[in-house]
């Protein structure tokens, strides 16, 4: 019986001995990146311009600069003709440069590719205000409203706002 414990104590030790050399191995390492963090290599050839082009875009319709914003764009839906996010942002910079059609276009697209996009219906609201259409204007805006549960609220109050005033145009037909 002696012999039994003896062994049963010794590896009780070993793994012991070995749970705190792994616990110090992997206290050494560097960390791993975390998920949210971007790759340090891009997934595909031109990502990284893509990335680059679409954040320039997004500071020159912030800047009301639509003309830029729109080349920066052409160059994303060249590069990735399928991101839907890119469609939304060339409707708003053809918006900015008051082509509402071929902007309306372009939120069309957006929605194709991701019928959950919020931003894109509340575009396409502004597109078909511009075009004088307060029906469809008003159908988009309840649209982009009924999807935007995380927009922030200066947003949802203007789409109400607006929804408020197209309607009342109309005579408050629903």
């Amino acid at each position: 019986m002696k012999a039994g414990r003896d062994r049963r104590r010794a590896g009780a030790l070993l793994t012991l001995a070995a749970v705190l050399l792994g616990g110090v191995w992997l206290d050494q390492r560097p960390p791993a990146p975390l998920a949210s963090e971007p790759a340090a290599t891009p997934k595909w050839p031109q990502e990284a311009e893509v990335t680059q082009r679409f954040e320039q875009a997004v500071v020159m319709l912030h800047a009301r600069q639509y003309e830029h914003a729109a080349t920066a764009l052409n160059r994303v839906l060249t590069l990735a003709p399928r991101l839907p996010e890119a469609h939304a942002n060339m409707g708003y910079a053809l918006l900015g440069l008051a082509r509402p059609r071929q902007a309306r276009a372009f939120f069309e697209g957006a929605i194709e590719l991701r019928p959950d996009l919020a931003n894109a219906y509340y575009g396409l609201a502004l597109a078909w205000e511009a075009e004088g259409d307060v029906a469809m204007a008003t159908g988009a805006m309840r649209s982009y409203l009924h999807l935007a549960r995380s927009e922030r609220p200066e947003h949802l109050a203007r789409a109400r706002a607006a929804l408020w005033e197209w309607e009342s145009r109309r005579g408050g037909k629903r």
